[in-house]
């Protein structure tokens, strides 16, 4: 196995880390810094549990092997609130219930804050596909899509 000094921003706080080459992201964050709100779901980018945000892009983590994050910014869930303010993307979620057994909750949050960076007022049928790469066995798919609605018309007002 190969070593490798990688340099990152992970929520804002650079890391230098040595990371093995077979390391995935969702590994480095959960097992080497220890921020477990990224989930592990299928291991191979079918549910988007671990999904993170790289260079402001949504990516499921499972699928991006730790050396490649070198000189880029990774967001968690971790890294969505302001100093225990929750964002209007996280305030929307808990007020429409689109959350249930929440283990999927952290992956829809960051690919919604992705999705309003990248289309601050998207229709329903762009939320869902964009959002069609989140998997939920729990609340159905509406509940979520009112609360990304919700959270594009709070972050419109602000």
């Amino acid at each position: 196995m190969t070593k490798k000094q990688i340099k990152t921003t992970v929520n804002g706080v650079e890391h230098e880390i040595l990371v093995d080459s077979t390391w995935t992201l969702l590994e480095t964050l959960r097992d080497h810094l220890g921020l477990t709100g990224t989930k592990e779901g299928c291991s191979n980018g079918n549910c988007g549990a671990c999904t993170v945000m790289v260079d402001g892009k949504s990516s499921c983590s499972c699928l991006v092997l730790a050396p490649e994050i070198n000189g880029r910014e990774v967001t968690t869930v971790e890294g969505l609130a302001d100093h225990g303010h929750l964002t209007p993307v996280q305030d929307a979620f808990v007020e429409n219930s689109g959350l249930q057994c929440g283990f999927c909750t952290p992956g829809f949050m960051i690919a919604t804050t992705a999705l309003l960076k990248e289309n601050p007022k998207p229709t329903e049928n762009e939320i869902r596909l964009k959002l069609a790469g989140n998997l939920c066995r729990c609340t159905g798919y509406d509940k979520i899509v009112r609360s990304v609605q919700d959270a594009a018309e709070r972050l419109a007002d602000s």
